[in-house]
């Protein structure tokens, strides 16, 4: 895996805009699909919904997502507040809804969120200021998924 980069502040690390390049792979059915595009952290406007978060970044990602050979736009929204301390973040859906913790200061995190009976386990590693990739791990009755994300920062 190589070394581990250690990161004191992650909304500051991440702060900026990033290349996205992600590999789908349905370990059940052996589909695999593949997700290029950006991923864009930037400040969380004053007022913006919902309202009594803390201010942290919001985390918007554009692209296109591939399928069984189909191409598709695909976007999403997550929120990074800042964590309960220096350096950490809590990561949270659009509407404020929980989805999981993050801590870089060894430059490497695990992170579970469980959601109905499907249990996401995602694991973050740093390589370097620029290079950053996330692996989450999708198991459950009807989900059994490999979802890498590799990160370049854009200069």
């Amino acid at each position: 895996m190589g070394e581990l980069w250690p990161v004191p502040d992650a909304l500051a690390y991440l702060a900026g805009v990033w290349r996205a390049e992600r590999s789908v792979r349905d370990l059940a059915s052996g589909d695999e699909g593949e997700f290029s595009g950006t991923t864009v952290f930037e400040p969380v406007e004053d007022g913006e919904p919902p309202r009594g978060l803390p201010q942290g970044l919001l985390h918007r990602e554009s692209g296109t997502f591939v399928w069984r050979g189909v191409p598709r736009p695909a976007e999403r929204t997550l929120r990074f507040l800042p964590g309960s301390s220096p350096g950490t973040v809590d990561v949270r859906f659009p509407d404020g809804r929980p989805f999981h913790d993050l801590e870089l200061s060894s430059g490497r995190h695990v992170a579970d969120h469980p959601c109905s009976a499907d249990l996401y386990r995602g694991e973050f590693t740093v390589r370097d200021a620029d290079h950053w990739r996330s692996v989450w791990r999708v198991r459950g009755p009807a989900k059994d998924l490999v979802l890498t994300t590799h990160y370049a920062r854009e200069r």
